[in-house]
């Protein structure tokens, strides 16, 4: 059973015949692990129903191109055959996900959705709450506590949510139980895109194919073999070893967790219960920090914008934003790592091509656009575009917390200097201290010319 804290009814409706129990899949890209489903059979079984699973390509999703399409589809391909061996109809179309949502409902008993946090997929289950002819139950899955329990209003730091989440964890941090259907659902006559072909819906979508995709494999056994490879080889040095860029002791599983290819709470399980020395920082990061960026996005209007900032942030940047700036660039040199800082131009590139970085040079590499826009607004956007046009976790609640927290978001005041006011600095050289900035930059060179 699904915890009860899971649940939140968006809409209430008589109880009325239909043929089905409709799951309209967005967020939780998965056959397993994966409270929506799961309760969506439990409805279905609890009504002699079969249940039908729908996902919806929206062609013009915000900021999203040809390398993020490209993931997710190949993900969804596995998704698609997984639940077809558990008896259940995987529905995929393309359109607007609301309205295509509304056609199925016409003929569904109850609608089930799982939660999305940023503005849009907000948007999205409200509108068809408000649509709907039956009822509409959304199910939280992408966050480890349920996001109201970790803490209800936006939170200024991680020591606020991490007061609430952790003693919170015996309930939440547990395997979920799966069910059989009752009902199969195959043979259901309900039309859909083949998504064991992705290339054929690529090619039709009117995507920006700037981006080019990247060779990562994708889907949910991908993300289980990274998170196996993470427990056996990395999590015992993932306290001492996680800030260094070349050390490799990070689990690299933020793209998963964006596309919700693996749910969190499988990850967070299997770390607690690895009896590793690295599995506390670990759980910080994902129970804590991760659900710190949620909190961000769903409770901060201006999750996205300079305005989103703490006052204390925006009031010293602008009052920094005519200080003298070592060098000024435009989006278009700044996207082709044309500066004058050898480590910032290998993170771009990196990023650029691989559509990963590691978090320690992602704040080095988010710092850096204060000095070299015209004020901190440009800075901010530009940094923002860069993130989230480039890496298979940008638009996701972590990197907008993360571009955030390069101003002085959930951080606290430092003694004020020039260009940064009194936001925490990252400078060129205090970065050579940290690690090998020399054989990282030839680390990046090298795989570029590998890579053509």
């Amino acid at each position: 059973m699904v915890e009860p804290e899971r649940l939140q009814v968006l809409a209430k409706r008589p109880t009325r015949n239909g043929e089905f129990v409709l799951y309209w899949m967005q967020a939780a890209q998965r056959a397993c692990w994966n409270p929506a489903l799961e309760h969506a059979i439990f409805l279905a079984n609890e009504h002699a129903l079969p249940v039908v699973v729908l996902f919806v390509v929206v062609p013009d999703y915000p900021e999203a191109n040809l390398r993020s399409f490209a993931f997710m589809l190949a993900g969804l391909g596995e998704t698609a055959r997984e639940l077809r061996e558990r008896g259940v109809l995987f529905v995929g179309r393309v359109g607007n996900p609301v309205e295509e949502v509304l056609k199925l409902t016409e003929e569904a008993r109850f609608v089930v959705v799982d939660r999305g946090y940023l503005r849009h997929q907000r948007a999205w289950r409200e509108t068809l709450a408000q649509r709907a002819p039956c009822s509409v139950i959304q199910v939280e899955g992408e966050a480890v506590v349920p996001v109201e329990l970790a803490y209800a209003r936006e939170a200024w730091s991680a020591a606020v949510v991490r007061r609430k989440v952790q003693p919170l964890w015996p309930r939440f941090l547990r395997p979920l139980a799966e069910q059989e259907p009752a009902v199969r659902s195959l043979d259901l006559d309900l039309f859909g895109v083949d998504f064991s072909d992705p290339e054929s819906i690529l090619a039709k979508l009117p995507l920006d194919r700037s981006v080019h995709p990247i060779s990562w494999p994708s889907g949910t056994k991908a993300a289980r073999r990274r998170l196996d490879e993470f427990l056996e080889n990395k999590l015992d040095r993932y306290t001492e070893k996680r800030s260094d860029p070349l050390s490799d002791a990070t689990s690299k599983l933020s793209p998963y967790l964006h596309f919700g290819q693996i749910s969190p709470v499988e990850v967070a399980w299997k770390v607690s219960q690895s009896g590793s020395p690295g599995a506390a920082a670990f759980l910080e990061e994902l129970t804590v920090r991760r659900e710190l960026a949620i909190n961000f996005v769903l409770h901060n209007p201006s999750y996205d914008a300079f305005l989103g900032l703490p006052r204390w942030a925006q009031e010293t940047l602008l009052s920094h934003a005519r200080d003298r700036k070592p060098a000024l660039y435009d989006l278009e040199e700044l996207d082709q790592a044309k500066t004058d800082d050898p480590l910032w131009n290998a993170a771009q590139t990196e990023l650029r091509t691989t559509g990963w970085l590691h978090n320690y040079l992602r704040m080095y590499w988010g710092k850096q656009f204060l000095r070299w826009s015209a004020d901190p607004q440009e800075a901010f956007r530009n940094a923002l575009y860069l993130n989230n046009r480039y890496l298979l976790d940008g638009r996701d609640p972590g990197s907008f917390a993360g571009v955030a927290w390069c101003f002085g978001l959930h951080d606290r005041p430092f003694p004020e200097r020039p260009i940064f006011g009194k936001v925490r600095p990252m400078t060129p050289m205090a970065q050579k201290g940290k690690f090998e900035v020399e054989a990282y930059i030839a680390r990046v060179r090298d795989q570029t010319q590998e890579g053509g």
